[in-house]
């Protein structure tokens, strides 16, 4: 599949360029962005087709038959709102676009409908006590507890799943059989997991000192059992690879609202004063991607915690950058979230 870069042209492209991008890509559209990459519009065959019967030229540019108010969709989407879309305006790709309308990808019929087969393997921490959440978590892990009608790691297998993940290795400690028992080898859901077992514990980074040494020479994506998303993980891997980085920390952007005027001094004068200020802030995720040499650099039987491990690699002048996400996320942490995650949940694949 040609990559959605490949087919993006400028307003001083003319028709014939388009025509050749059309033709010599398997995307089935060209997408029309400013220099700021700004969507502009988009043009398939249809649009040229248009165009030349109302006596456009070959050489007039691509902004005379393209389609200036064409159908898109945010990161934020689901993949059944996606494919909903599509199917109500008869559409074979939909441009991916943020906030300001800058393209950031393209989601084609294709794509949602068979996603590509990734090899990346996928490490789930699962073997935490879930102390916050007892009683329920007396019998139960916490990442096995029902959120609607399947356990919250099911959910999330299932996020990967459609996107094309298939290799899991989720690790392990309080309760491993109840996990063990519930999904097995993983082949029930088309996928394989391979189960890590921490007889101790050993940290959010430790862990990854327990997989095996034949992982595919890919970006892992790393994350916590606990958490209810939507993220596109596709999207996020794209992020890492394209900025060749060593890891990445996928967070969210937190508001906090200071009911009060605060002030501003330094020896004792007042140098500046806000009115109920706001301020924002990122927060950790539990979600990464990490670089294959940053997974085999930690030892077995390392007891030590991811933030930390990060610490070390940006001493080491190792590239590691985040992901701002906006989509839903919840960390089901305490009652509160576990309570809002059953409400949650009814809305959640529509």
């Amino acid at each position: 599949m040609t990559d959605w870069q490949d087919v993006v042209l400028t307003p001083l492209s003319n028709i014939r360029d388009a025509m050749r991008t059309l033709d010599e890509t398997a995307l089935r559209i060209a997408i029309v962005c400013d220099e700021n990459n700004k969507l502009l519009g988009t043009v398939t065959d249809g649009d040229i087709r248009r165009g030349l019967l109302k006596n456009s030229d070959m050489q007039d540019s691509v902004s005379a038959v393209m389609n200036q108010s064409p159908r898109t969709v945010t990161r934020s989407h689901t993949r059944q709102q996606r494919i909903d879309i599509m199917d109500q305006y008869d559409l074979l790709a939909l441009p991916i676009v943020d906030d300001t309308n800058h393209l950031v990808g393209l989601e084609t019929l294709h794509q949602v409908l068979k996603p590509k087969k990734r090899d990346n393997p996928i490490f789930i921490m699962a073997g935490g006590f879930g102390t916050r959440l007892r009683p329920l978590t007396d019998n139960c892990p916490k990442p096995m507890l029902r959120v609607g009608d399947k356990p919250m790691l099911e959910h999330l297998i299932n996020q990967f799943r459609v996107l094309g993940f298939y290799d899991f290795y989720i690790s392990t400690h309080y309760m491993p059989e109840v996990i063990h028992t519930h999904f097995g080898n993983g082949s029930e859901w088309d996928i394989n997991i391979t189960y890590i077992h921490e007889s101790t514990p050993l940290g959010t980074g430790g862990a990854l000192g327990l997989l095996p040494k034949n992982l595919p020479k890919l970006p892992l994506i790393m994350m916590n059992g606990d958490v209810l998303t939507k993220i596109n993980f596709t999207e996020l891997l794209s992020h890492h690879e394209s900025n060749n980085l060593d890891a990445t920390m996928c967070v969210r952007e937190m508001e906090y609202k200071i009911s009060y005027g605060v002030v501003e001094s330094q020896d004792g004068l007042i140098t500046n004063m806000v009115e109920k200020p706001t301020y924002r802030y990122h927060i950790n995720t539990g979600i990464y991607v990490l670089s294959p040499e940053y997974v085999s650099s930690v030892k077995p039987n390392t007891q030590i915690d991811l933030p930390t491990l990060l610490e070390q690699r940006i001493d080491t002048d190792k590239k590691v950058g985040i992901y701002t996400t906006h989509e839903y996320w919840l960390d089901i942490g305490q009652m509160t979230d576990y309570q809002k995650a059953q409400q949650d949940i009814k809305g959640f694949y529509s």
